[in-house]
């Protein structure tokens, strides 16, 4: 099964500590075969929407940088546990902050 993990703008900011332990993490993660992707995101960006036909495009950033995605894993586990425990040992390294795990759809 494969998941998004993604991580809102965090309240840590990264220092080298904190690079160097989720270095450590996402190559246990790609040795492991579980991290198919990984990267981080731009503060800014383009947001698109529809209502009654009429398409909306407004650029960012966004007055919520709280809600903004910053970063994003997706990997492949065996079950939907098993990616809820990368996001806990995700968040242990992180510290505060809050993201979303969804799961992929579609193939593979």
């Amino acid at each position: 099964m494969r998941f998004l993990m993604t991580l809102n703008a965090p309240v840590r900011p990264p220092d080298q500590e904190l690079y160097a332990e989720m270095g450590r993490f996402v190559e246990e993660l790609s040795r492991a075969g579980v991290l198919i992707a990984t990267g981080g995101l731009a503060l800014d960006g383009t947001h698109v929407s529809s209502k009654a036909g009429k398409v909306t495009v407004v650029d960012g950033p966004y007055p919520e940088t709280k809600e903004t995605i910053i970063s994003f894993a997706l990997v492949d586990v065996a079950d939907k546990a098993a990616a809820v425990e990368l996001g806990r040992r995700f968040f242990a390294i992180q510290g505060d902050g809050e993201g979303d795990l969804r799961q992929v759809y579609g193939p593979e």
